[in-house]
């Protein structure tokens, strides 16, 4: 009887580990035209080309969990992150004149933040080390270019310009040793921001806003 009480109870523990994991994963559908009309596609994590499933993509809608979106394949070109909630035209708000090509889903992270930023390529010149959002990486470090960096913990935005704005770049935990190497030799990114997951509002904000990080926040 004990043998059987303990093996339902990690049954039973496995099942709602299972529960657990299926709520933390997100999910994102796109369309083929505006306003969620046409064909549909489903996507609960990274998809490296979407043309394998749908020649074209002008709306999608954010069902659970945060998304980065690119418009080439392989997580390429220009990025955007989406949030909860849903995207008749993106295309417009956005300014893109490409669909969406390729997408990938931003693990749920709830830990500490810090990521090391450098001057030069290959982690070279001036270190400055961040665990919160940076408005400007030269008001607040005097540092003109960022050309490397290395991601210890969390998710991070990284922008072009500073106030968050402009083209952005995701970042997860790893090295960065060159942009420019990456295709992302001709943008200077000159602020940052942790991507919290506790942050859910559908709103959209376009590239010209205040505080443009794809999202109003709450």
């Amino acid at each position: 009887m004990h043998n059987q009480s303990q093996s339902q109870s990690k049954h039973s523990s496995a099942a709602n580990m299972s529960n657990t994991d299926m709520n933390m994963r997100g999910k994102i559908v796109f369309y083929e035209d505006r306003n969620f009309m046409g064909r549909s596609y489903e996507c609960m994590g990274d998809c490296a080309d979407m043309h394998s499933y749908m020649s074209r993509c002008h709306s999608c809608r954010v069902e659970s969990g945060c998304f980065m979106v690119y418009d080439r394949p392989n997580y390429m070109g220009n990025q955007y992150f989406f949030r909860r909630g849903e995207y008749g035209d993106y295309m417009s708000m956005m300014g893109w004149n490409n669909c969406i090509r390729s997408c990938r889903m931003i693990s749920m992270y709830r830990g500490s933040y810090r990521m090391r930023i450098y001057e030069r390529e290959n982690f070279g010149g001036h270190m400055h080390e961040c665990m919160d959002d940076c408005d400007s990486f030269m008001d607040r470090y005097h540092m003109s270019d960022c050309m490397s960096c290395h991601v210890m913990d969390g998710h991070w935005l990284m922008y072009e310009h500073p106030h968050y704005r402009g083209r952005m770049m995701y970042m997860r935990p790893g090295e960065y040793r060159s942009f420019r190497e990456m295709g992302y030799g001709g943008m200077r990114f000159m602020s940052m921001r942790r991507i919290m997951d506790s942050c859910k509002s559908a709103a959209f904000l376009l590239p010209d806003d205040d505080d443009d990080d794809g999202c109003l926040q709450k």
